[in-house]
């Protein structure tokens, strides 16, 4: 039997193994043109990888590929691998959307890895629509990567540009973490929210920046055991728990961590907002620590009035809010109120823990001058330095 280098026979069998689980979109007749749409072959190639014996990778090659609303499903033998090299792009008119609320979307996954790449939903024309005067007709807006009922999934050095709408919605899953990620859209851009979480259990946010026209974070009902640490914000609207209460029957919020992050020219910081409505709904058990507020309007702030409607309720928000932290925060507010803890008159804010709070007023002058704070129904613990402190009736 003939001898081989080392190295031939190293290159002979990886050629074997990608050949056996790499499953190119391209081989299913993709191409990287930017024209062509390429939905068919993206989905034929989830569907030949969903069925391998072993553990399969989807490949989106160099090259921009248009691809229009898509659903890959679950089901699979394997657990899953999407690694996109490329750019897959929306197609430029928004009404090609019609009625679908995802763009790209991924249901009932168990096990799915999804690394590099960018897509890019080429949101302009939809924002105008919004923007515009028969905004009521617009659609509901396309979400850029949607997963609905998914667990065990890896998402790491995602680049997502101009969505629709919300760029990932994660719904009913368990156990995701998202790494590495960058999230741009222009701040002006309506409901272009980075990462939306809501009925889900363990999801996690690392090293990611976001950039955009709504929350870098928004944790909606249900969620429990979240975790966001080294995120860049701004522009946007900060992290928020909320909006909660909007419906009777919500479930709450609880276990939540936000560390070490920064925030940069945005509307808020940390937030948590609820509906002055009835609701049997909680938030509890959330820390906010060791973050920097460069130039932001409202740092810290929980509104149990919260409502960016014309006819807002009348009553009194039934959400529970309990056991908060903020702990060592520091930087500028654009403006001078800082710190706003607007509770429920009939379920006030309780063990709110206020430790290590240094914020300063930045005027129009770019002069530093002393913040001020709002309190109403909160009971609040204090510990080391707050600035500004927050006193009922303040």
């Amino acid at each position: 039997m003939p001898k081989f280098p080392t190295f031939f026979l190293a290159l002979i069998a990886t050629l074997q193994t990608c050949n056996a689980a790499l499953y190119n979109v391209v081989d299913f007749g993709a191409k990287a043109d930017g024209k062509t749409d390429s939905s068919s072959a993206f989905l034929g190639a989830w569907a030949a990888a969903c069925g391998s014996n072993e553990e399969p990778t989807v490949y989106v090659p160099p090259g921009t590929f248009l691809v229009n609303s898509i659903s890959f499903d679950g089901s699979c033998k394997m657990r899953m691998q999407l690694k996109i090299s490329g750019v897959i792009v929306a197609p430029n008119d928004y009404k090609s959307f019609l009625s679908n609320q995802a763009w790209i979307e991924f249901k009932y996954v168990s096990g799915l890895s999804i690394g590099g790449g960018v897509i890019d939903a080429r949101g302009s024309s939809y924002w105008a629509c919004k923007r515009g005067r028969d905004q009521a007709n617009c659609p509901f807006g396309a979400r850029s990567f949607s997963f609905q009922s998914c667990n065990d999934v890896i998402i790491s050095g995602l680049k997502s540009r101009n969505s629709h709408a919300v760029h990932v919605f994660i719904n009913g899953c368990n156990n995701i973490t998202m790494q590495n990620l960058t999230i741009v859209a222009p701040g002006d851009s309506p409901n272009t929210d980075g990462i939306h979480i809501g009925n889900s259990n363990v999801v996690r946010v690392i090293n990611s920046v976001i950039h955009t026209g709504d929350d870098c974070i928004s944790i909606g009902p249900g969620s429990r055991n979240m975790s966001m640490e080294n995120i860049v914000c701004g522009p946007g609207h900060g992290i928020s728990i909320g909006s909660m209460g909007g419906n009777p029957n919500e479930d709450g919020v609880e276990h939540i961590v936000v560390n070490n992050s920064k925030f940069t020219n945005t509307d808020n910081g940390v937030r948590i907002k609820t509906w002055a409505k009835p609701s049997n709904a909680y938030a509890r058990d959330i820390v906010f620590e060791n973050l920097v507020m460069e130039d932001v309007a409202n740092p810290i702030i929980i509104d149990q009035e919260y409502c960016p409607e014309k006819n807002c309720p009348k009553g009194n928000s039934g959400v529970k809010v309990s056991d908060v932290v903020f702990n060592n925060i520091g930087g500028t507010s654009r403006s001078q109120e800082a710190l706003a803890l607007i509770c429920s008159l009939t379920k006030p804010c309780e063990e709110i823990k206020l430790q290590n709070i240094n914020l300063s007023y930045m005027d129009q002058m770019r002069k530093k001058q002393l913040a001020t704070s709002r309190c109403q129904n909160a009971r609040v613990i204090r510990d080391g330095v707050v600035i500004p402190d927050c006193k009922e009736g303040s």
